[in-house]
């Protein structure tokens, strides 16, 4: 099983149209089982997604959500498969972004999607706020486990610290995390696994395997470098550390993991983001 996680800055991002492009073109190689994306936008202003564009999405928590003509999640299914690719996707808004999108996240599989839910895991649930945060998971058909998606706060932030996020994301998965199925969190952790005593730590003592380190093969990891948005202040206050793997994969059991990549970072596949994506390959045939 191929999954991988990337947040995509996608509206907001410069080149946009030549970097999707460039993403799709990777997307019709790699083929991931689950690809996890953060950072998914619209224009609050676009006109309305017509059904063609709605092909394949999957609504979460059973609501329909108003899904816009420039969504990236729908931008991305479409291109894909017009290019043979007919994935299941569902996308949610957490949060009004940089004043004029909304924000949320999506998970595409390549099975048909069986449920999906989202939920919040900031103590803020102000949808003008954001710092407001959710987390996305879907279940494929015939499948016992589920993935989600997340894209999480700072470790010192006061108003929305990280701990506190972690705390309320791992009460409400505990059952499932009980269960025997595996659970898969993918995303942006904003918690760099070099910084000792902050997020990673938190989220390695609670019980969950870094797939990174679970993987017979593997790379630098780095999926950051230099001062991308949210870290401005630390680098302002910090000295800056060359590069840090704040991007993540982890699963709630120890499982045979075969590599580990870094994805679209200018060597493995062009930048298409301010992050890079991660890429983990399993000894798990397929999501079911």
């Amino acid at each position: 099983m191929k999954l991988l996680t990337l947040n995509t800055h996608s509206l907001q991002e410069a080149h946009y149209e030549e970097k999707l492009e460039r993403f799709i073109e990777a997307m019709v190689q790699k083929q991931p089982d689950i690809l996890a994306l953060q950072e998914v936008n619209q224009s609050v202003t676009a006109p309305c997604a017509d059904a063609q564009l709605l092909e394949g999405y999957y609504p979460c928590n059973g609501e329909s959500v108003t899904i816009r003509e420039d969504n990236h999640a729908a931008q991305t299914a479409s291109r894909l498969r017009a290019r043979g690719l007919n994935y299941s996707w569902t996308w949610i808004s957490a949060k009004i972004g940089y004043g004029k999108y909304d924000e949320g996240m999506a998970l595409f599989c390549k099975e048909n999607i069986a449920a999906a839910e989202s939920f919040f895991i900031s103590g803020c649930q102000d949808y003008n706020n954001w710092k407001t945060r959710k987390a996305l998971g879907i279940l494929p058909k015939g499948g016992k486990d589920w993935f989600y998606t997340l894209h999480m706060g700072w470790w010192q932030d006061e108003e929305e610290p990280f701990a506190a996020q972690w705390e309320r994301l791992a009460a409400h998965l505990q059952d499932k995390k009980n269960d025997h199925s595996n659970l898969w969190l993918m995303g942006d952790f904003n918690s760099p696994a070099q910084f000792r005593g902050q997020g990673y730590d938190c989220i390695q003592k609670s019980g969950w395997y870094d797939t990174y380190q679970l993987a017979q093969k593997k790379d630098g990891g780095i999926t950051v470098r230099g001062c991308i948005d949210g870290w401005r202040s630390f680098c302002e206050s910090e000295t800056m550390p060359d590069g840090m793997r704040m991007d993540h994969i982890w699963c709630s059991r120890s499982i045979p993991v075969q590599s580990s990549t870094v994805i679209f970072n200018g060597q493995n596949e062009p930048e298409v983001s301010d992050h890079f994506g991660v890429m983990v390959k399993t000894g798990i045939t397929s999501a079911p």
